[in-house]
């Protein structure tokens, strides 16, 4: 567990570690009537757990904790700062830590090294799970199936939780229990990886068939701003995916695919299914749209024949899209609906009174607006050329900015394809309401062709032809719905009408080549890109990928990179100086030392 956390709020511990999630409020509703009666300062554990009030409190506590700025910065930098993907933005200086981050100048004393605000989302969750039985067996109003779905609820957003920390430190302090007492021990040696994802495996499948799979449609944001059994899904979707599992992550993401599509075709046959959002469409309109998006319920670009964007500004600002699987909600006026807004998105990404934020997008995906300057290894593809929606979505070419979840909409006219435009309206500064997206269908479908293309055979025999052949097709047939989505094209049901072909994609490495680029450039700055170079890397045994992409930063030295990440231990950060201070059953990385020295010394 994170001692230094720990220690922090040791003396909160004794009457009940999380009090202090009510100065940020459920994210979902107002707080109960219960805090009301009593001040906080003399309320006492006993007096806390009586119902199902005090339950759900606690729970939305836990969402506000994992929306907290810290937390949410984490998952930016954490799952995209070392990447291909991000350089220094403006006034980078005002942020030393991200700074080194950017230049692979880490140590053990950067503090985007500390773990605790993940600690603290996992210790709440772990709080609820060890008192809520207890709830259940006075409050009538909390039944047992309520209490099963919180325990899949909490036990989920732990998994989450310690699948962040895996990711980013591989091997980590692990524990499921609840820390509210003093004489507890805190200070637990790393679960290595493999033992810590099993782990988060076996427990979402313990739990999945409890979880809720819809909630009523008058709460719309519970949907994707809750845990669901789509999500938890999801979750063992990638996690299978790590384990080098495949079997498993294809049927996951099978169960998400088709979840999706029962609840579209329950719109649609209500009439509400609108082009998949937006305003209502003809019956005729959407079948042109299924056909476009090869039969999978992702939600419609096109406004018109020549206009498009709805994609972005319904999964990203309007959020509770039916393409998202779950989301962390914010909103533009924190004061007035006790939310939070996204203050992360609006530091490091930019808004409108400072477009260029701390981050920007690298320099060569800047110039690949430009199709001239495409290569086999970048992100968009030549034969897509000024088409791609996500080339105006992701950033602004003009003036180096990131675009995504720091503008509120981005129209784009493409009336004349050699010369495309956009416009786009930032979010005012502090008061960004972007939705974070921790899983959406497009990424699904992705971590499933992923999966198939680690099934196919090497070599160009016959029979290897043979045995490939139809996972070669299912797997374009995911790529290219997402593709085609994305093409500024009126009508791409017709045959020929595609950018991507097939035939071009018609051994294992070509398709593993088209899969891996399609993710980036469809979940670009969605914190996911150094995730993925790190699963590529702990698959192959080696870290090509990853020197390959860190080299085509202009920012960072390339032979310095090439010889640092040799060493696998490099694509993991280090251990929190302090941290290692209080718990001496840590080790060091190797690569980064200790902050106080640099010695691979196991303390005593």
């Amino acid at each position: 567990m994170n001692t230094l956390f720990i220690y922090k709020v040791r003396k909160l511990a004794k009457a009940f570690l999380p009090f202090y999630l009510f100065a940020l409020l459920p994210l979902f509703s107002s707080c109960s009537d219960f805090l009301e009666i009593k001040p906080q300062s003399e309320i006492i554990l006993e007096d806390f757990w009586n119902e199902k009030a005090d339950v759900d409190n606690i729970v939305m506590g836990c969402y506000s904790a994992l929306q907290d700025d810290g937390v949410r910065r984490r998952m930016i930098i954490w799952g995209e700062g070392r990447s291909d993907n991000f350089q220094s933005g403006q006034n980078i200086n005002d942020d030393i830590h991200l700074y080194n981050i950017l230049q692979e100048n880490i140590t053990a004393k950067n503090n985007y090294t500390t773990w605790d605000g993940f600690y603290s989302v996992i210790n709440r969750c772990n709080t609820v799970l060890k008192y809520a039985p207890g709830v259940a067996e006075i409050d009538p109003g909390y039944t047992q199936g309520d209490l099963n779905a919180t325990i899949a609820e909490m036990t989920a957003l732990r998994c989450l939780c310690y699948f962040y920390l895996i990711r980013t430190f591989r091997d980590v302090p692990y524990s499921t229990e609840a820390f509210t007492d003093d004489d507890q021990k805190m200070d637990l040696p790393a679960t290595p990886f493999a033992d810590v994802l099993d782990s988060l495996i076996n427990d979402l499948e313990r739990v999945k068939n409890d979880a809720v799979v819809r909630y009523p449609e008058t709460k719309p944001r519970y949907q994707t701003g809750r845990i669901t059994r789509d999500a938890i899904y999801a979750m063992l979707c990638e996690m299978y995916l790590w384990k080098k599992d495949y079997d498993n992550c294809i049927r996951y993401a099978e169960l998400v695919i088709d979840s999706k599509k029962e609840m579209y075709e329950e719109e649609r046959n209500k009439g509400n299914a609108s082009g998949m959002g937006g305003s209502a469409i003809s019956l005729s309109s959407l079948n042109v749209v299924e056909n476009r998006l090869n039969g999978y319920p992702l939600q419609n670009d096109a406004t018109s024949g020549t206009r498009f964007g709805d994609a972005y500004e319904a999964i990203f600002a309007d959020g509770a899209n039916r393409e998202t699987i779950f989301e962390l909600n914010y909103d533009d006026n924190p004061r007035g609906n006790s939310m939070l807004a996204n203050s992360a998105i609006s530091t490091l990404y930019g808004n409108q009174d400072s477009p260029k934020g701390l981050l920007a997008p690298a320099d060569f995906i800047v110039d690949e607006a430009n199709p001239e300057n495409r290569s086999e290894s970048g992100a968009f593809e030549k034969v897509n050329g000024y088409l791609d929606a996500r080339l105006y979505q992701n950033l602004s070419a003009e003036d180096g900015t990131i675009v995504k979840f720091a503008a509120r909409y981005v129209q784009i006219n493409a009336a004349d394809e050699k010369k495309v435009t956009a416009t786009t309206s930032h979010y005012a500064a502090d008061n960004n309401s972007s939705q974070w997206i921790i899983y959406r269908l497009s990424d699904i479908m992705l971590l499933e062709a992923e999966a198939i293309c680690q099934q196919m055979q090497e070599g160009s025999e016959q029979s290897v032809i043979e045995f490939n052949a139809p996972k070669l097709a299912q797997c374009f047939r995911l790529v290219n719905a997402i593709n085609k989505r994305s093409l500024c094209k009126s009508d791409l049901t017709k045959a020929g009408s595609d950018t991507l072909k097939a035939v071009d994609f018609n051994t294992k490495e070509t398709m593993e080549m088209l899969v891996m680029r399609e993710r980036q450039r469809e979940l670009m700055f969605e914190g996911k890109r150094w995730y993925d170079l790190v699963r590529y890397a702990m698959r192959d045994g080696n870290t090509n990928k990853v020197i390959a992409a860190v080299g085509k930063r202009t920012d960072v030295n390339a032979t310095f990179a090439a010889n640092f990440f040799k060493k696998m231990d490099a694509i993991f950060l280090p251990y929190y100086y302090e941290e290692l201070k209080v718990n001496k059953n840590l080790v060091p990385n190797p690569v980064f030392g200790s902050g106080e020295s640099s010695s691979y010394e196991k303390t005593k």
